[in-house]
């Protein structure tokens, strides 16, 4: 059958617009490791400098900055036998928490310039644990404050490690936006309670950004410079699911795609803590949300992007059945962590992953908040 003129040019569009739709499709890197056979990506800057953890040769868990021309460098400890990175600046400054010679755990900051900073603790405490930091160089997480409880800092080379306070209990500082607006969550009372979400800033103090429709409990992950903020909280019914939250529209959900959760701590977010910090979301100034989430009632995890045109988009794994988003830079460049072979005698090999777009036209840029 011969085609009419006219229908050939509708059959050639349509060919076309599939091409550049598939050509636009995320791209996963694999950055490798520090030896040992398993890594995980935290952050990402615009630069494409990306940091995060890795076992090396001997088994020990190092911190690293990985960029396209240098690879990944080991960023050493604090005198320890361990170290990890979790966020990292414009500038190159990168963050994170580092066992020490004498057996605690403080927060850190590295340059090229100065190597590992440690940037103790509050007042009495023992430990701290950097979480992010942003391009003003003010870097947030938590300390021991006591004997018994821990605190939110907030710190900066002018004035030190500040306590944020919390609700009575304890509380975590999570991500910072250029501003000096901090987010993370805290408990009414100490060892009860649920997590609430908070916003913290130095005129307004603590706030609490509240729960979804009938859940009890919600974590704040991540603020962009818009004030957005991004996280996940207990829903009716049992599970979890993402939620966005502005000051004008308040506590959004999210959904899922297609399981029962936008994240996998089992439905119980008091498990959030340091040592599981790759169940994170994060979010971009274009409002692009990055996190992870389960595909099916007994479906595999994968990680997605989220935007307000397109939704939840599942950006799937390789050769494994897990993926993990864990943040998103202004460029749209998304990194994780991912199962590069399926479950052998050793367990899943996990690597740190970069997604990144193929095509001018992608889904990041087509799906961005203008």
């Amino acid at each position: 059958m011969r085609l009419e003129p006219w229908r050939l040019w509708i059959v050639l569009i349509c060919v076309l617009v599939a091409a550049k739709e598939a050509a636009a499709q995320p791209v996963a890197i694999d950055l490798g490791t520090l030896g040992g056979m398993w890594s995980q990506a935290i952050a990402i800057n615009d630069s494409g400098q990306v940091v995060g953890s890795s076992l090396t040769a001997s088994g020990a868990r190092h911190a690293f900055s990985w960029t396209p021309a240098g690879g990944m460098v080991d960023l050493g400890t604090l005198g320890g036998t361990s170290s990890r990175a979790v966020a990292v600046n414009e500038s190159g400054l990168v963050v994170g928490s580092s066992s020490t010679a004498n057996g605690r755990t403080h927060a850190f900051v590295w340059t090229t310039t100065d190597g590992m900073v440690d940037l103790g603790t509050l007042l009495g405490g023992a430990n701290s644990y950097a979480t992010a930091v942003n391009n003003e160089g003010q870097v947030i997480g938590r300390s021991d404050y006591n004997s018994t409880s821990t605190h939110a800092f907030s710190w900066t080379a002018a004035e030190g490690m500040i306590d944020l306070g919390g609700f009575g209990g304890d509380s975590r500082a999570t991500a910072v936006n250029d501003l000096g607006q901090v987010v993370g969550y805290g408990y009414a009372r100490l060892n009860l309670g649920f997590p609430q979400a908070f916003s913290w800033t130095a005129a307004g103090g603590l706030v609490g950004l509240g729960s979804l429709a009938g859940g009890s409990s919600s974590v704040a992950h991540a603020v962009n410079n818009h004030g957005q903020v991004v996280g996940y909280g207990l829903v009716n019914g049992g599970g979890s699911h993402a939620f966005s939250w502005t000051p004008a529209g308040g506590m959004v959900d999210l959904g899922t795609l297609g399981g029962g959760s936008s994240q996998t701590l089992g439905g119980h977010l008091d498990a959030f803590e340091f040592d599981q910090v790759f169940f994170t979301f994060s979010v971009n100034d274009n409002g692009q949300v990055v996190g992870e989430s389960g595909t099916g009632p007994v479906a595999a995890v994968h990680a997605f992007v989220w935007t307000a045109i397109d939704g939840m988009v599942d950006l799937g794994t390789l050769a494994g059945s897990f993926s993990g988003a864990h943040a998103i830079n202004g460029k749209g460049q998304v990194v994780g962590q991912a199962q590069i072979a399926d479950a052998g005698p050793s367990g899943p090999t996990l690597h740190a992953f970069s997604w990144t777009a193929t095509a001018a036209s992608s889904i990041w840029e087509r799906s961005a908040v203008r």
